[in-house]
Formats: C-alpha cells, structure tokens, sequence
C-alpha cells in the first residue's frame, strides 16, 4: 500500500503507509519519512511517551520492519550457512538475535529469527534492510530445499513495552491463551487470540523493558491497536513514537543498524561477538562453514582496532552522531573515536552516547571530551548498558 495523499506535504507520496496510518493521523502524530514508511515520530510529546515507558506502557506501531518467511526440510540449515548464529540449535517457540554479514564480516543487518515450528522461521529485519536482507537470503538459500516468503507488507507489527505490559497484554487476550502469554520468558513466543485476533505474540523490545510484540495480519491491524489502546490507557499506557523509541533503546545500550552497525563493523566491533557461533557443526562433525565465517574467525583472535564504549556526559551539551571524540578538552586534543548515538538521558537526568573508541581509552572511568560544534564537552567512559530494569 502506497501513500497517494500523505498528510504532511513535505513527506514523500512514495512513501508506504503503514495499516495504522489513519489511527496516527486521528491521534494527531507529528509523521515522518523512516526508511520508505511513513511513520509516527511523535504524539503528545518525546518526553512524556519515554517517560510512560519506563513508568507505565507504550504502545509502538513497528509495521515498518520486515518479516520473511522461511519454511522447508532445509531451512534450519539454510539459515545456519546465511546467519552467524545456530538457527538448528534453536527450540520452537523461541527466538534469537542474530546477524547476517559479508564475507569478509560487515554487518547487513541485525536481525531477529523466531523458530515457529521444526522447518518454519520467521527473520525480522529492520526496515532499511528488508531488500538487503531478501536478496542476500534468496542468493544463500539457493542449493537448500526451502523457500522465501515475503511478508512485510501483509503483516503488521505492534508493540506494548513497559512495566505494565504484561497486565494490558493480558488483559486482551482471550482466556484460554492467558496464561500461556503471561508464562512466556524473555525472547520466546506463542500463538495466541488477542483483542479477538489470532497473533504471534512475541516476549521481544527494543526499549529495556518488560514488553510484547504481536504480529498479525495487516487487516487487523486497527483493532487489536484499538483495542490495546482501550485496556491500557487507564493504566497509563500511551502511543509512542519513533523517537522515544530511539532513546530508550540508546538507555538500554541497544545498536541501531546505521549508528553502530553497519557494513564496515563486525559483531565483535560492536561488542557483540557473543551471536556469533563459530563453533557450528555439520551433521557429520566437521566445523560448518557460514557466510563470513573465515573473516569472523581471524577477527575473533585479532586485536581490535576500535572499541563500542558509552560515554556519560559532565556537562549539558549532547553529543551527536558523527561528532568527534578526543582525549580532553584541550583545543589540540587528539580524536580517539567517533560518536555513533548520543542524546539527552531523560531517565537519568543528563547526556549520554555511544562511540567506537580506540582500544587504550576504552577502559570504564576514562575521562575524554567530545567536540560538540566547536566546544570540547568532558564526557567519562561507562558500562553499557546506561540504564538497566529492576526485575
């Protein structure tokens, strides 16, 4: 479905409207132009919508991101040699964060695969790499029996994260499926009726909270969004955008694909070596050979160039994606890294990033600075994630 009268002139009429596109409209959200979507950037405010997250509920229209189809006697092992991780080592009913990479180990996309049953998966990719992802996964397929669909555009996606989320999502699902969703651990799934409709529900977020995601037939989509709407407002449950959703992902020390990902990184750039499975066997005992494997294996004993730190800001000024980081605020300091996400911490009162760093100022309590349009803002090195949930 493509937009033909967007409601803001400045977006493009190209676009793809996602199945909630009138409800954002009714809800006066403020649209924007996200990977080919339109897609709420905002409703009543960034603060508030963050701010209900981390004290009530959100409720997020992901539509935009993809889904594909992968079904087949082979396809477990047919992801295994086009995915990092050990899709064949993954039980039904749970999910994995994984990645798709080169040959010589950039990142194509970090991606989400759901086990739904013995020779069926489902691979969530971000919306800006759907058609990467699609074409990357036909080439690596081919040779295996299983197939490809592309369900992106007939399923629709919805989120409730937050601390309350458990009690609204419950609240709308059909009694015989309840506990079945309540019983649900993190980054597993179950079929389940909610709001009358028979969805995936999914224990997955990307904002450091308790949360759902719950897939459903794009036609569906307005009532189940209504209806999580009606049973989680008196709960404080509010509809949140796209950029509260950048900066609790950025609390939670969350990569966003484009900021801290990209072709140019390995897993183990980023911090995140642990989704890659270089211990993967074939049937016969053999290590099994996986697209980017040699390069991942060589990189895994190397010393790294570059290290994914987070910086906890001194000073009131953010730092930006992009800007430079140096070793202090001298005005001849040296540039050590480069800032990939930055904003101001709503939950935690003051400004924080993310940046890749060389290896000798990446240790936790290093004191650097970032050089926010001119001006050197002292910044200290901190664990990720900046911001973790009680449990």
């Amino acid at each position: 479905m493509t937009a033909t009268a967007p409601t803001d002139r400045s977006l493009p009429v190209s676009d793809i409207l996602s199945p909630l596109h009138a409800e954002h409209v009714a809800l006066g959200a403020t649209l924007t132009s996200f990977a080919g979507w339109q897609m709420p950037l905002r409703y009543a405010g960034d603060l508030a919508e963050h701010v209900a997250v981390r004290t009530a509920a959100g409720l997020f229209d992901l539509s935009h991101m993809g889904e594909l189809e992968i079904t087949g006697p082979q396809a477990a092992a047919a992801l295994d040699y086009a995915l990092v991780g050990d899709l064949s080592a993954l039980d039904v009913g749970r999910a994995r964060y994984t990645m798709i990479v080169t040959e010589e180990g950039g990142v194509l996309d970090d991606l989400v695969v759901y086990r739904l049953a013995p020779e069926s998966f489902l691979v969530v990719a971000n919306a800006s790499n759907v058609r990467v992802v699609r074409e990357a996964l036909a080439e690596r397929l081919a040779g295996f029996d299983a197939q490809m669909v592309d369900a992106s555009l007939t399923t629709a996606l919805i989120a409730v994260q937050g601390p309350r989320a458990e009690e609204i999502v419950a609240s709308a699902t059909a009694p015989t499926d309840r506990a079945a969703v309540i019983g649900l651990g993190y980054y597993t799934a179950t079929n389940a009726t909610v709001a009358g409709i028979a969805a995936l529900v999914a224990r997955t977020g990307y904002t450091g909270e308790d949360g759902f995601e719950m897939f459903v037939p794009a036609e569906h989509a307005v009532q189940l969004w209504r209806d999580l709407l009606a049973a989680g407002t008196p709960l404080g449950l509010v509809p949140a955008g796209l950029s509260a959703r950048d900066s609790l992902r950025l609390e939670a020390g969350m990569p966003l694909y484009g900021n801290e990902l990209d072709r140019t990184t390995t897993p183990y750039d980023a911090g995140l070596g642990r989704v890659v499975r270089l211990t993967k066997t074939a049937p016969d005992g053999s290590p099994l050979r996986f697209v980017g494997r040699a390069a991942l294996a060589a990189r895994h004993t190397s010393e790294p160039a570059r290290v994914l730190v987070g910086l906890e800001g001194l000073g009131r000024r953010a730092a930006r994606h992009g800007y430079d980081v140096v070793t202090g605020t001298a005005a001849d300091a040296p540039v050590v890294g480069h800032v990939t996400s930055g904003a101001p911490s709503p939950t935690l009162g003051h400004p924080i990033a993310m940046a890749y760093v060389t290896p000798e100022v990446s240790a936790p309590g290093a004191d650097l600075a970032v050089d926010v349009r001119g001006r050197r803002e002292p910044v200290r090195v901190v664990r990720l994630p900046f911001y973790r949930r009680a449990r």
